[in-house]
């Protein structure tokens, strides 16, 4: 397996953020995400720490749901998270996630480079889709996320050493 910790591109990766649809997933009748839902979080949590990265997720903190924050804490606690990783991963949701398209924007604004992963057959935003052309950002396009895992490692290396390369460590 291809680390994405890979110095000799100068796209080292210590820390990202991984976003995606949270309180619409949840279950009304646990107050959880159920664990189809939680999966795909899961796994790509699992991959990134497996390979020495820390991983700042949402959906992890509040416990899938069992723990959620106040917005006043939790807001605070991820645009603080986001700013100091090195890239943000996100799921932006299709029907879209209003809280991981802020999550998305914030990382714009702060220069992060972004990857989207983007399932095919699903329709997204004309913002996310044209994203790349105002943010470093590469998509990746995926059937299966855990298949999907050594493309999103090549985007993840690719959208870090575009931002340094452009003079901006993000």
């Amino acid at each position: 397996m291809t680390s994405i910790i890979d110095e000799t591109e100068g796209a080292e990766v210590r820390s990202l953020f991984l976003a995606g649809p949270f309180l619409g997933l949840l279950d009304p009748e646990t107050g959880e995400m159920p664990e189809q839902e939680r999966a795909p979080f899961d796994l790509l949590i699992k991959h990134f720490e497996s390979q020495g990265v820390s991983v700042h997720n949402a959906h992890r903190r509040e416990a899938w749901g069992a723990a959620l924050m106040q917005p006043e804490e939790c807001t605070r606690l991820d645009q603080e998270e986001i700013r100091r990783a090195d890239v943000l991963v996100a799921l932006p949701g299709s029907p879209a996630s209003p809280g991981t398209h802020i999550e998305v924007g914030w990382a714009s604004a702060f220069g992060k480079p972004i990857v989207l992963l983007l399932e095919r057959g699903r329709d997204y935003t004309f913002l996310v889709r044209g994203l790349h052309t105002v943010a470093t950002v590469e998509y990746v396009m995926y059937a299966d996320v855990a298949e999907a895992l050594p493309a999103v490692d090549r985007a993840v290396r690719r959208a870090v050493a575009r931002r340094r390369a452009a003079g901006d460590g993000g």
